[in-house]
C-alpha cells in the first residue's frame, strides 16, 4: 500500500456503498427495543406480554447508569418464556414508565 492510500476509505456506490442503500429504507438497529404490552404481577413482574400469558420468568436484573447525565437509564429486565415456548427479554424503562420487548429467540 503506497503512503498516500494509508487510512483511505472506499465510498464508491458499488453492489455494498451508500448507492445499494437508497430505496431499501434506512437501516435499522439489531436488537433495537420495540414497545411491548406488558400486565405486570403485584410485584412487578410480567403476567402477560403482548396478550401472551408469561409461563416461566427465566431471570430478573437492574440496570442504573448514565445517573450524572441528562438522560439517565433506569431499567428493571426479565428474561421470560410465554407458554407458546417463546423466549423473551422485556424490560420496564422505569423513567419512562414503559414497556419493550429487547430480543426474541
Amino acid at each position: 500500500m503506497k503512503p498516500a492510500e494509508r487510512g483511505r476509505v472506499e465510498t464508491g456506490g458499488g453492489e455494498f456503498g451508500p448507492a445499494a442503500a437508497v430505496g431499501r429504507g434506512a437501516p435499522r438497529r439489531v436488537n433495537e427495543p420495540q414497545p411491548a404490552l406488558v400486565e405486570p404481577r403485584f410485584d412487578g413482574s410480567p403476567a402477560q406480554v403482548n396478550r401472551q400469558v408469561v409461563a416461566i420468568v427465566r431471570e430478573e436484573w437492574r440496570v442504573v447508569d448514565r445517573w450524572w447525565t441528562e438522560e439517565p437509564v433506569s431499567r428493571r429486565y426479565f428474561d421470560i418464556v410465554l407458554e407458546s415456548g417463546q423466549q423473551v427479554v422485556v424490560f420496564n424503562d422505569e423513567d419512562q414508565r414503559l414497556w419493550f420487548s429487547q430480543r426474541g429467540v
